[in-house]
Parts: C-alpha cells; sequence; structure tokens
C-alpha cells in the first residue's frame, strides 16, 4: 500500500528510538507540525526503540544510565526495577509520543534515500515514497549485529548465537559456554549464564578495563569527544566501552571475586567442538555467544554516497559533511541516551539553518 504517495515535507526522521523521538520533539518545539512538515518512520512493530528487542532477564534495574527524553521524565514506579528494561522502556517511549503529539509511522521499512528531483532527497520506504528538503537519519545498530569472523567458524558443531539473540541465561543451563567480547552486554551474560551452565570461558581481544568510582560530566565529555575524533576522520565509530571501561557495581565485584570475569585473551581459531589458540590449547565448547556489538544501520543510505576511504561517514556536529541535507544522531558520539537528546536538538539546529535558505526547485 502506498501510504505516502511521493508527498514532500521538510524533513523525514527515521527512526523513533531515543535519538528519533528526541528529534521530533525539537522539531515540534521549533515550528515544525508533524504529517505536515516532517514525518517520522520506524521499523519496529511498536515504540521503544531497540530497547522493546532486549532479553527479558535484563530488568530495568540493571540498566546503566538510562536518559530522560526531552521536556519528559520517566515515570518510574519503584517496582519497575525489576520489570524487563523492555517493557518499562517501550511505556515510557509510548506514552511520550502521546504526549507530545509525534505520530510515528510503523512498521515502515526504509529501502533508501537517493538524490531526487530539485535538489530534494528521495526516500523509499515500505509504504511509499517520500521527497524530503531533510533528513534526520536515528536508525542505531541494532539491526546489523556484528560477528568477527576466524577460521574454522562454519564447522563448529554447537550453537553459535549473537547478543541480539539471546534470551536469557535458562537455555544455557547444563552448557559449556564461551562468551566473546569486553562490553557489558558479555558482562552481564556471564554473570546470568554462570550460575546455571556447566562452565563459562571469558575471551576478548584485549584486556577489559573496569572503572570504579562515578562516571561525572568531565569525563563523559572526554569520552565523547574521543569518539568525535574518531567520525570528524572519517572513520567507523568506536565501541562506547573502548573509551569509557567497564563500570563496577557489587554484581561486577562478586562476578570479580569468584572468578567468572577471568578473561582469556582471543582463541586463534574455531573447530568443530569448540575454540583453540595458537600456543597449543584448545576448549571443547557447546555454545559460542557472540557479544561483539553492533555496526550502525546507515545501509539505506548508501545510494548518497557519504561514506569516506576510512570506511565510516564523516559527520561535523550531527550533519554529514558529503551532503548538508543528511544528519546522523544516534552514531558514533551521540549513540548514548544522553548523547542522542543533544543531537536531535543539534540536528534541528541545522535542519533550520538549511531551510531558512532560499528553497530549492521544490516539486509538488
Amino acid at each position: 500500500m502506498d501510504v505516502f504517495g511521493g508527498r514532500v515535507v521538510d524533513v523525514v526522521v527515521i527512526g523513533a528510538g531515543q535519538a528519533g523521538l528526541s528529534s521530533a520533539y525539537h522539531l515540534r518545539r521549533t515550528g515544525f507540525l508533524p504529517e505536515r512538515d516532517f514525518v517520522v518512520l520506524d521499523h519496529a512493530p511498536g515504540p521503544g526503540g531497540a530497547w522493546q528487542f532486549r532479553w527479558p532477564s535484563l530488568t530495568f534495574g540493571k540498566v546503566h544510565g538510562l536518559h530522560a527524553l526531552p521536556g519528559m521524565e520517566p515515570a518510574v514506579a519503584d517496582g519497575d526495577v525489576v520489570l524487563p528494561a523492555s517493557q518499562v522502556v517501550s511505556g515510557y517511549f509510548a506514552d511520550y509520543e502521546q504526549r507530545f503529539g509525534i505520530p510515528v509511522h510503523r512498521p515502515v521499512d526504509v529501502v533508501a534515500v537517493r538524490e531526487g528531483a530539485g535538489g530534494l532527497l528521495a526516500v523509499e520506504t515500505s509504504a511509499g515514497d517520500l521527497a524530503a528538503r531533510a533528513l534526520i537519519n536515528a536508525t542505531g545498530t541494532w539491526d546489523r549485529p556484528f560477528v568477527p569472523h576466524y577460521p574454522g567458524q562454519e564447522t563448529f558443531g554447537g550453537r553459535q548465537l549473537h547478543t541480539a539473540g539471546y534470551a536469557g541465561p535458562e537455555e544455557f543451563a547444563g552448557l559449556r559456554v564461551v562468551v566473546v567480547g569486553g562490553g557489558a552486554s558479555g558482562t552481564q551474560h556471564l554473570m546470568e549464564i554462570a550460575p546455571l551452565a556447566a562452565e563459562t570461558t571469558w575471551v576478548t581481544r584485549r584486556p577489559p578495563v573496569f572503572r570504579e568510582g562515578p562516571f561525572g560530566p568531565d569525563e563523559g565529555r572526554a569520552a565523547v569527544e574521543l569518539v568525535e575524533q574518531r567520525v570528524r576522520r572519517g572513520l567507523p565509530p568506536g565501541s562506547v566501552v573502548s573509551v569509557t571501561g567497564l563500570p563496577v557495581n557489587d554484581d561486577v565485584r562478586r562476578a570479580l571475586d569468584s572468578g567468572v570475569l577471568d578473561r582469556e585473551p582471543m582463541f586463534d581459531r574455531v573447530t568443530p567442538t569448540g575454540v583453540a589458540w595458537d600456543d597449543g590449547r584448545s576448549l571443547d565448547a557447546d555454545v559460542i555467544l557472540w557479544a561483539t556489538g553492533f555496526r550502525p544501520a546507515v545501509g539505506h543510505l548508501a545510494p548518497l554516497g557519504l561514506r569516506e576511504p576510512g570506511g565510516g561517514i564523516r559527520v561535523e556536529r550531527t550533519r554529514a559533511v558529503r551532503d548538508e541535507r543528511v544528519h546522523l544522531v544516534g552514531y558514533g558520539p551521540s549513540a548514548s541516551t544522553i548523547g542522542a537528546n543533544r543531537a536531535g536538538r543539534e540536528a534541528v539546529r541545522g535542519v533550520r539553518s538549511l531551510l531558512a535558505e532560499p528553497a530549492r526547485d521544490l516539486v509538488a
């Protein structure tokens, strides 16, 4: 069904997670009217962004720093800490969309964004085509789980899965599990699985860095600056944990003391029965769980030729350097809840500045 019929709008927002809703809020606040001046598209079945897909055992109390959306604090009750984060956050996002009158077209898949007629961007979707003077891309990373390739991977006789397919610790009861990845997801998986599994082994490319004490504004700004340096150079954004370290809480301390978080260096190959290192060591396993992160979901922007030789999209603030009409939020330094809010505001400033210029030859 063609819902849009080639309609022309000032702005298309792709994605309705934290970054997309923040952008929509600031568009409304500065005078853009939803459905007339801007349209929000989301491929997910319901509100909540990537949160709605998180595993059930990730309760709201285990979430590290969900930042409020602009203009509305989450109404979190004491009992919410034991509820799945997917449920609590999805409810909060749904209330937010309703309170601020942000209609979201879902589920809508954006197939491609191309150069259109008269200087417009042609947005091709599963619900029909749109034309826009500017684009705010807020598609995040959840749709692009990353699994590195290691020799012998295809020969493994057990089960392999990524964090995106993790449903909770119960399915690993009595099994020998190798968890790959040094980020927050890897440590959370290990701490959940270890009490039920026959054996767990943690492998990472680099020794993990655990961070004690508070993570204040100064530390946050320093971390953001390191990621910004990469995207300004046109490199793919680095992982969050690579610049912030792993926060230590009581659960992590217990896991460190018990040996659950004893780390092994990355194996060199996968065997039919497990994993092996070039020094002659090997390990039998039933499951390899790849907690190896995600990559930005920006394939639909490929026709615009935004990528640099380094593999990333070079971004100044939120604007794609190769196309001033395109802003990326929730990308690189803004790929955090608080960063996404700030990026939404910054993107709308850029869009307003762009649209204040004399209009191009718009097509009806």
